[in-house]
């Protein structure tokens, strides 16, 4: 699975526009830059069969210097299983994570994710990997993300359901349940078993 072309098109039309309207102090130009993020929304908008006006809402609040976006996802592995949570959006199960917050430092932010998405309390221990998400089999996404990958350590809590998720277990990798392909993939799932298995092995990164 990989990203389809127009998107790889509308992302870079999009960065280009936001940038535009960040720095450009002529008039003219401004509208220019304006006009071309309403085209990148079109063009997602018609290519996704999603709503234009909510495509436009989202661009609109896209601001400053475009940069990828960061997903951090927690890696906690107890006697050859890992920790899964169910999203309740898809009703896959993923590795715990999500979004990093503004001066939130990575290790907390994952920390937090974890414990919010399963009712675990850990440790970041170990950044696994850095990975580009177009370059790893994910789904399409609007934006462009980054996604961070830490080896956490179990330091307490017991298994809890969120206002996103509905079930935390621990899966062999041999047996794992539908996963929510958005977030996390097989391949992702045996690489971390992998990583953990070797802890000299430095992290992987794209």
């Amino acid at each position: 699975m990989s990203q389809p072309q127009w998107l790889t098109w509308a992302q870079s039309l999009q960065s280009i526009a936001q940038a535009g309207l960040t720095y450009a102090q002529n008039p003219f130009d401004l509208e220019r830059y304006a006009a071309l993020r309403d085209l990148a929304a079109e063009i997602v908008a018609h290519q996704a069969e999603v709503d234009p006006t909510q495509m436009h809402e989202i661009f609109l609040h896209e601001a400053g210097y475009p940069t990828p976006k960061v997903d951090v996802r927690g890696v906690v592995i107890q006697d050859g299983q890992i920790l899964l949570v169910k999203e309740l959006s898809d009703g896959g199960w993923t590795l715990p994570g999500g979004w990093v917050d503004v001066n939130e430092p990575p290790s907390r932010a994952v920390e937090r994710e974890v414990w919010e998405e399963s009712g675990y309390q850990v440790r970041a221990a170990r950044l696994l990997a850095l990975y580009d998400r177009n370059l790893h089999g994910h789904p399409a996404h609007i934006f462009h993300i980054y996604k961070l990958f830490f080896l956490c350590e179990l330091t307490g809590g017991a298994p809890a359901d969120s206002i996103e998720t509905a079930g935390a277990s621990f899966f062999s990798p041999q047996a794992l349940p539908p996963l929510s392909l958005g977030r996390t993939t097989p391949e992702e799932i045996e690489r971390m078993f992998v990583l953990h298995q070797n802890p000299a092995w430095p992290t992987d990164f794209d």
